[in-house]
């Protein structure tokens, strides 16, 4: 058994290079890559030409998260509603015991089954800070799932700055039945009525409580609020399973799930003098299995990995992970589209994905002295940057996600397409539409950076995604159109 747990262990330390070889190897012998496919839409389809403008700004999707599971998917939304799909149960009686190897038919059946609309709320409302004459909008910038107990789901969503925890279950609806009412020729007759026309030998009846129906509804357990100065950004849960990360632009905060009271700071880049600012901190995720560790990523283009048993307060990071500017590329706008919008953990917390307005990057969490792989997003944008500055949309934030194995990241761009780019070699990168014909790809970017065209329209862009945690299975928002997308 010993030599059994020392091979596994070390086929999980298996470097990145290691699997980059073995995808070589795949694509030699002729291995296809998935076919990716339109799965389902929710929404309504936007023609080409359609911009943000003809859309409301509440119905805009502001963030998406799979459960653990993957059979819950959520969405939040700049109105403050949070919407949960359900996938379609599968047919309880062809179900196995954990412990039986699955059935590749049924197993093959639960991943084609589709999702469903299972319940709405409003997660939040617009508020106003009378003390500092804010305005506190109700758009939800991110949303968890947490772990959930006695058939119940637990949801976290939060805007700028509070934070709620949200009951999801299924609730009985019950009346009354067996009353002693009866109709005889239209007429309602009570119960000595009837006894006396049907016969004095029935007496009276014991009126029973049946169900009805069952409704999905959320209640709110807790609110986490008054602990954030500046805007919130991300949040992240811990895999202790009892606490969680909240990130706001200079500090991060640490609570319990069950004491919305207080919280724990764990990192405060704020200075003395607010004039000698120089960063802010832009998202924040913990290590998917090391409950004391946890990055944060800052505006100038670095990514911090903090330990919490080294000090109450981590302003000493353990480790440091920044690529320096290539000075040929240094311009007025450097500092802007050096901005990381987006960091997380791979899932085994062994690789670490960053987004900046211009670049992917794989970072290996052994490794500090360069990324292992870059790869270039929007570089036939570079001498557009003076236009694309003047339309703001030089600040649009990007998501980047791996997939449930690490071997693939999926990160978002301009007229509603997507990117899946391979992190090992293993199969082709590829630019896919979110759209009912995901394969109407864009011109290649060697075409773009010829021409050095701007893309049609900048408000088709797709900013959110989030990959099934167990199969090829992909959740995208676009504006205000939730895509699924699987492969084959």
């Amino acid at each position: 058994s010993g030599a059994l747990v020392s091979s596994v262990a070390w086929r999980r330390k298996k470097s990145l290079a290691e699997r980059s070889a073995e995808g070589h190897r795949m694509a030699a012998s002729g291995g296809n890559p998935p076919d990716w496919r339109f799965f389902q839409v929710f929404g309504e389809e936007q023609p080409e030409g359609t911009g943000v403008e003809d859309i409301q700004e509440a119905d805009l999707l502001s963030a998406l998260d799979f459960d653990e599971t993957g059979d819950y998917l959520a969405t939040g939304d700049r109105g403050g509603r949070a919407v949960v799909f359900e996938r379609a149960a599968v047919d309880k009686a062809n179900e196995t015991s954990p412990d039986v190897r699955p059935d590749p038919v049924a197993l093959r059946a639960r991943q084609d089954s589709q999702y469903c609309f299972l319940t709405e709320f409003q997660s939040h409302e617009p508020e106003f800070d009378y003390l500092k004459s804010l305005e506190i909008e109700e758009k939800i910038n991110c949303i968890r799932w947490c772990r959930g107990s006695m058939g119940c789901k637990m949801l976290l969503s939060t805007n700028d700055k509070t934070i709620k925890l949200w009951k999801i279950y299924g609730k009985k609806i019950k009346i009354l039945s067996n009353m002693n009412m009866e109709q005889i020729n239209g007429a309602t007759l009570s119960s000595g009525a009837s006894a006396q026309s049907w016969g004095a030998g029935r007496g009276l009846r014991l009126p029973l409580m049946a169900t009805r129906e069952r409704v999905v509804t959320a209640t709110p357990k807790r609110t986490y609020s008054n602990a954030h100065a500046y805007h919130i950004n991300s949040i992240a849960l811990n895999s202790d399973g009892e606490s969680f990360m909240s990130c706001d632009d200079l500090r991060l905060h640490v609570w319990n799930l069950n004491y919305s009271s207080s919280c724990f700071n764990i990192v405060d880049v704020k200075p003395a003098n607010m004039e000698a600012l120089s960063k802010v901190i832009t998202s924040a995720d913990f290590h998917p299995t090391d409950c004391h560790t946890f990055l944060y990523s800052s505006s100038r283009g670095c990514v911090r990995l903090g330990d919490m048993r080294a000090a109450a307060l981590c302003d000493q990071s353990m480790k440091v992970f920044e690529e320096p500017e290539d000075p040929a590329n240094k311009s007025f706008f450097s500092e802007i589209i050096s901005s990381i919008s987006n960091a997380r953990f791979s899932r085994d917390g062994r690789y670490i994905v960053t987004r900046d307005y211009l670049n992917v990057r794989i970072w290996d969490v052994n490794m500090e002295a360069r990324p292992i792989k870059t790869f270039n997003m929007h570089e036939h944008l570079r001498p557009k940057l003076c236009v694309l500055y003047e339309k703001d949309c030089i600040f649009d934030k990007f998501d980047a996600c791996f997939n449930h194995d690490g071997t693939q990241v999926m990160t978002g761009s301009y007229q509603n397409k997507f990117n899946l780019l391979s992190t090992d070699d293993s199969q082709p990168n590829q630019v896919l539409e979110a759209s009912q014909t995901p394969h109407r790809r864009a011109p290649p970017q060697s075409q773009q950076q010829c021409n050095g065209d701007l893309p049609r329209d900048f408000s088709r862009r797709i900013l959110h995604a989030s990959f099934h945690p167990h199969q090829n299975l992909v959740a995208i928002a676009a504006t205000s159109t939730l895509y699924i997308m699987n492969a084959t």
